[in-house]
This record gives structure tokens, C-alpha cells and sequence, in this order.
């Protein structure tokens, strides 16, 4: 009888710590992805072609004033 307690309770902690193991691989795996997706738009975004777009008040996306790096045209 203990025995088959024994084996229970370990083949749940076995499975139990199992299931964290991938579940924090996982977890630092996209966190990877994540931080070399941020790097990436932060480069492309210091890139001096792209134009930054801003929400109108009509719902529309034009480029911005152009005051935060001077780009975009003038109104």
C-alpha cells in the first residue's frame, strides 16, 4: 500500500515538475523572441526613411508634424 503511494506521488511530481520545465523553457523563449523584436523596430525605426505616422482626428493616418526628428511635410 505505501509503495503504491510512493509510486503515485512520484510519477505526479515527476510529471508536475516536468510540465514547469517546458512551461519556463516556452516562457524564455518568447521572451527571447520579444526582446529581439523590440531591438529590431528600435533600429528600424533610428532609420532616416521611415516616416512616422500619427492618428488624425478624422481616424486617418498621415505622417506627422515632422517636430520630433524633423521630417515629414510642412502644414
Amino acid at each position: 500500500m505505501f509503495l503504491r503511494i510512493f509510486v503515485f506521488a512520484a510519477l505526479i511530481a515527476i510529471v508536475y515538475f516536468g510540465i514547469r520545465r517546458i512551461a519556463n523553457d516556452w516562457r524564455a523563449r518568447f521572451r527571447d523572441l520579444d526582446k529581439e523584436t523590440h531591438e529590431r523596430d528600435l533600429k528600424e525605426r533610428a532609420r532616416p526613411d521611415v516616416i512616422d505616422l500619427k492618428k488624425d482626428d478624422d481616424g486617418v493616418f498621415r505622417p506627422g508634424s515632422g517636430d520630433d526628428k524633423g521630417q515629414g511635410p510642412r502644414r
